[in-house]
């Protein structure tokens, strides 16, 4: 296993995160488990779900997992705080002082640990003011529930905004930023990743595969009806299958057949070229899903490989701007003069 440094904090994590988004739902918490184990086993030590995920889920199915192994203390373990967890409470999302505090009791409560390694802001809001988040999340973090605090799905003016009032207000401060980032959407190569390496941010990645895209499942728009959202008139497939994309998937299957690897480790292997990334989180299903992703470790890509993909996939462009909006992310200013 490869590892990295989590930004400037010292905390080395695996080059690969497990991600357990599916955890306590479409993968039972018995597959669950055989997934934590075999992650753990290969050196994987960062592992990475929402309090959303399942209201709670997967939460309770990967604490399950860790109590079962006993090797909590070995990894790196972060979740994430801001979606509306109750439909009917008006209080029960967003990123305010008490939503923050009592989800992160609840995913204690739910993981079944004494404190989180990494607590992320799951996206930006333009609701409350970052510093007022800050000072909750500070708070946590100095009452030894929470070891470190990031940003998740947060434009790089964003993360920026929460370092600067950190640094205003005596507040701990973001060490990461969890950001989509794959050959179908490489937007944050403009501005986010040059920030992160200039402040010392980590960065860590979600969706590597564009939503499986990249695996090469689906070859041409015929794919629609055979995917696992089935039928041609759902948003993801309305964004995905396009030809500027088929056009992407066609040269990375070309070039993971002439490698004699898959097109999902090649996709992986492209991710992780990019120094800036800490870990990248896999949504695997199956532990013969995880093995697969894990062989991406393998590969290094030759610069002319390189130019081939930045050829169909253009640098710091999105043919598929359908994990974050147009403007990336919440930009849209607070409504009251603070």
């Amino acid at each position: 296993m490869l590892y990295r440094s989590l930004g400037r904090t010292g905390v080395q994590v695996s080059a690969f995160s497990l991600g357990a988004m599916l955890f306590g739902g479409t993968t039972p918490a018995s597959e669950a488990a055989r997934l934590v184990d075999l992650a753990l086993d290969r050196g994987v030590n960062s592992l990475d779900t929402a309090n959303v995920y399942g209201r709670g889920a997967s939460e309770e199915a990967l604490g399950a997992a860790l109590r079962r192994n006993g090797r909590r203390d070995r990894v790196v373990l972060a979740t994430k705080v801001h979606a509306r967890m109750d439909d009917d409470d008006p209080n029960a999302a967003g990123s305010s002082r008490r939503h923050v505090i009592e989800q992160c009791h609840a995913s204690l409560r739910r993981l079944g640990v004494d404190h989180l390694d990494v607590l992320y802001v799951h996206r930006p809001s333009s609701e409350v003011p970052i510093d007022e988040t800050l000072r909750a999340l500070t708070d946590l973090v100095r009452a030894g529930s929470v070891r470190y605090i990031g940003g998740s799905s947060f434009a790089a003016w964003q993360h920026l905004e929460a370092l600067w009032a950190a640094k205003e207000y005596g507040l701990d401060r973001f060490v990461a930023e969890q950001t989509p980032y794959s050959l179908l959407d490489r937007r944050v190569e403009r501005e986010l990743l040059p920030m992160a390496a200039s402040y010392g941010s980590g960065v860590t990645v979600w969706s590597p595969l564009a939503g499986g895209m990249l695996t090469g499942k689906y070859r041409d728009a015929a794919g629609a009806t055979r995917g696992r959202l089935g039928g041609d008139d759902s948003l993801w497939v309305r964004r995905h299958f396009v030809p500027a994309a088929f056009a992407v998937v066609d040269e990375l299957v070309a070039l993971a057949t002439a490698r004699d690897c898959t097109p999902a480790q090649l996709a992986l292997a492209w991710t992780l070229a990019r120094d800036e990334v800490s870990s990248v989180v896999l949504g695997a299903r199956s532990p013969e899903q995880l093995e697969d992703q894990l062989g991406a470790l393998e590969l290094r890509l030759a610069p002319e490989e390189l130019a081939r993909l930045d050829a169909v996939a253009p640098p710091g462009r999105a043919i598929v701007p359908y994990y974050l909006d147009d403007d990336f992310a919440d930009w849209r200013p607070h409504r009251h003069r603070w």
